[in-house]
């Protein structure tokens, strides 16, 4: 099991727990990118943000974060506002 947690600056925190990294990339994609829509900005502004902070980190956790869980390493960016930690050893709790 692996488990990407991230933290969107001062407003939303949260993880997802699975076993294959591009579902997790869809994940945190999707989450941050509904908190963010639904955070009052212009949608012009939405989508520079989604530009500029989270599809560089949905890309490098697809590309850089995958080559560091096939070494068995975690793997950490920050992109802006942005915080992202892969953990490849992560368990699932009852």
């Amino acid at each position: 099991m692996i488990k990407i947690s991230w933290a969107l600056m001062d407003v939303h925190v949260d993880e997802w727990v699975g076993d294959d990294v591009a579902t997790g990339a869809a994940a945190l994609e999707a989450k941050v990118g509904s908190v963010v829509g639904a955070s009052g900005m212009k949608p012009e502004a939405v989508q520079d943000w989604r530009e500029a902070f989270l599809t560089p980190t949905v890309e490098a956790l697809r590309s850089q974060g995958a080559g560091a869980l096939a070494r068995g390493e975690s793997w950490s960016t920050a992109v802006g506002p942005l915080l992202v930690h892969l953990d490849p050893s992560a368990r699932e709790f009852p």
